[in-house]
């Protein structure tokens, strides 16, 4: 079978549009400019390789001869991983937002031959339906207009770029007070589904950042129904479809709004993000469901999306042979023939049917407490919750034989620097040394493969990296390196967030309007320098990049990061409390910076009671460093957080605020009340 210009490519995502009939070419100079030398239209198609409408819209107009025919005829078509390129992504999914009111995958874009969108669109049927034109005839269409009406096109170009320029516009800086956090904290409540927990309705997305702003904003404001909200959402996305009962680790959303029939794929930033969200709610309540729940998830993620090399998985597709969610779901004939005489039970406790919750067959949830079902067998809460495990490892054996779902093991720094937060938390709750060494292991592994100097790259697949890195893989990653710092105070990461901070600095500023672009000052060129400003499935890098250097001004006192902290913060500010929703992240950032940080060290650990009782302590608003030996501290004297402290023969903690620090203490209740 010929391939087409794909075959080079390393990204999952493009490697399974290799053998279309459509020559696809990468988003690169040779495909750019041969669009230029024989003056066609480009077709881009955006999508990345877990996207089910992409697969659909693949199989019915990518693998159709006759279509593939005429868009090779007429268009230079090229192919994007959106993972992979997240600029190109941002750039045109906004000029999607701007024609359509909505984005999504697959992205459809025709393009002049210098990258100016003309037609946009998301998925299209092969033929006109589902109300969607037919890709089909969409490609004739423009095809024709192109040759005929070439006015027309250049007017609707100039259309799109006056609105993608407007788009950036500056915003009016407000002042950073308390007031703008309680009228973001009233004004996502009123989002809320109180029935079911989670924002809006379906198709409902887990939000992890709203849900750690509302954790904060409880323990800010000291109303008890912003917890009581997060925690449910918590317990009815553990308790539904959306999380693997038996396997661990969280689909990417839900398609109803109870949190039963998920959108199958597994996403590693979902699962890093969520994980969070559990350990805090663990440090809340001290309850061990959400405990649980970070376990499984972390498990999951250490035993199916790591590679050996240390490095994290992006993503496991919905479908498996064919068929989405194949992989996951049982008929009940099939557990009881799998667990025997403890399948009444352990269909009981996840609500497994003859006639099954979904399409005929059962998506596993809880809808029922331990309690109701060892009283309806007779037996202890112990026992049950013995049989549910041993019969959730037996289905997990059963389940790991059938065929899984494709895996895009593309590694990106930047959701893998989420997924080492995630286990740096994972480890202050649990102990657990499995999880801070996975932590590690991936700092390693960016260093050894996607560090030059200091620049990073963005993405690693079977030996090779490449693309330079974006505003998300620089501020994820500092963060991370400064999570796994205060744990393990190691001097070489507190350099490195330094060194990698400075290049942000000094490569991304946009000193006009007061934020960070999406890309270096040296990276490709496209038709306007993209941003990031609103926290979705992904926090954003403006909102991180405000976090990580707020974080940094603590430990360095460099001023230039305080200033470029504030001024992103008040830049954003009166949006992220009109509109909190696409601001969770920034709010957090915001909350810390009013709060003002509180600084704890804890200098020797001889004393486990005290370290074990900070680490599981909710302080969102701390950065909270662990000394183990008189090394360390030596090594991080010239840093002015470490400044005037000295090695203790036993177990002593400072506390820090707004510049005042207390004497040494030694007992938790001198702690606390400092705290």
């Amino acid at each position: 079978m010929v391939k087409n210009h794909l075959a080079s490519e390393t990204s999952p995502y493009l490697l399974q549009h290799v053998n279309n009939p459509v020559d696809w070419y990468g988003w690169n100079d040779e495909s750019l400019k041969k669009a230029k030398d024989e003056n066609k239209p480009i077709f881009l198609s955006i999508g990345y390789s877990s996207c089910h409408w992409c697969h659909v819209m693949a199989h019915e107009s990518f693998e159709n001869e006759d279509v593939a025919k005429f868009m090779n005829e007429n268009f230079i078509n090229i192919k994007v991983d959106r993972e992979e390129r997240p600029d190109i992504d941002d750039i045109y999914q906004k000029v999607c937002q701007i024609a359509t009111g909505q984005g999504g995958w697959p992205l459809s874009v025709f393009l002049t031959p210098d990258q100016k969108p003309f037609y946009v669109g998301t998925y299209f049927p092969v033929l006109d339906s589902y109300g969607r034109p037919g890709f089909g005839s969409i490609c004739r269409q423009l095809s024709q207009a192109w040759k005929e009406k070439p006015n027309d096109i250049e007017t609707s170009a100039k259309r799109f770029i006056d609105a993608l320029t407007k788009a950036e516009a500056i915003q009016v800086p407000s002042k950073l007070e308390r007031i703008l956090l309680d009228e973001a904290a009233m004004n996502l409540f009123q989002l809320g589904d109180a029935t079911y927990g989670g924002f809006g309705s379906a198709p409902k997305f887990p939000n992890a950042a709203n849900i750690s702003f509302l954790f904060r904003y409880a323990k800010l404001s000291g109303l008890t129904k912003f917890n009581e909200f997060a925690l449910k959402t918590l317990k009815k996305m553990a308790n539904g479809g959306i999380f693997d009962q038996i396997g661990g680790g969280f689909s990417r959303y839900s398609t109803d709004a109870k949190w039963l029939v998920p959108h199958f794929e597994k996403m590693l930033y979902d699962n890093a993000l969520i994980s969070v969200n559990y350990a805090e709610a663990f440090q809340i309540t001290k309850d061990p469901f959400y405990l649980e729940v970070l376990r499984k998830t972390l498990d999951f993620v250490l035993r199916e999306m790591t590679s050996p090399e240390g490095g994290f998985y992006s993503a496991y597709d919905a479908d498996s042979e064919g068929v989405e969610g194949k992989y996951y779901v049982w008929k009940k004939s099939e557990i009881k023939e799998i667990l025997g005489d403890d399948a009444d039970l352990f269909c009981l406790y996840y609500d497994v049917t003859d006639g099954g919750n979904w399409e005929g067959n059962n998506i596993l949830c809880n809808n029922l407490n331990i309690s109701t079902v060892a009283f309806n067998f007779g037996i202890s809460e112990t026992e049950v919750k013995k049989i549910i495990n041993l019969c959730s490892k037996k289905l997990l054996k059963v389940r790991s034989s059938r065929i899984p779902p494709g895996l895009d093991d593309k590694i990106l720094v930047s959701w893998n620097s989420l997924m080492i937060t995630a286990l740096a938390k994972g480890y202050r709750v649990t102990g657990d040394i499995l999880y801070l060494n996975a932590a590690k292991n991936c700092i390693s592994f960016i260093e050894n493969n996607l560090l030059v100097n200091d620049k990073l790259l963005r993405t690693y697949k079977n030996g090779t990296a490449k693309i330079d890195g974006y505003l998300e893989d620089y501020s994820y990653f500092i963060n991370a390196l400064l999570d796994v710092f205060e744990i393990e105070p190691d001097e070489k990461y507190l350099k490195l967030s330094l060194k990698l901070a400075h290049h942000l600095v000094n490569h991304f500023w946009d000193s006009k309007n007061n934020n960070f672009f999406m890309t270096s000052d040296d990276h490709e060129k496209l038709i306007i320098r993209p941003k990031s400003n609103y926290d979705l499935s992904l926090p954003s890098g403006n909102s991180v990049s405000a976090f990580a250097l707020l974080r940094l001004y603590h430990l360095s006192q460099d001023s230039t990061f305080l200033k470029i902290t504030t001024k992103i913060m008040e830049s954003q500010a009166q949006m992220a409390a009109e509109n909190p929703f696409g601001f969770g992240y920034l709010l957090n950032t915001i909350s810390m910076y009013i709060q003002k940080p509180v600084e704890i060290t804890i200098i020797n650990t001889e004393n486990p009671k005290i370290c074990e009782s900070l680490l599981l302590d909710y302080l969102p608003n701390s950065i909270m460093i662990t000394i183990r030996d008189a090394s360390q501290l030596e090594n991080l004297s010239e840093y002015p957080f470490f400044a005037g402290k000295s090695f203790e023969d036993k177990t002593t903690v400072f506390v820090c605020k707004d510049f005042t620090c207390s004497l040494p203490l030694r007992t938790l209740d001198e702690i606390h009340s400092n705290l």
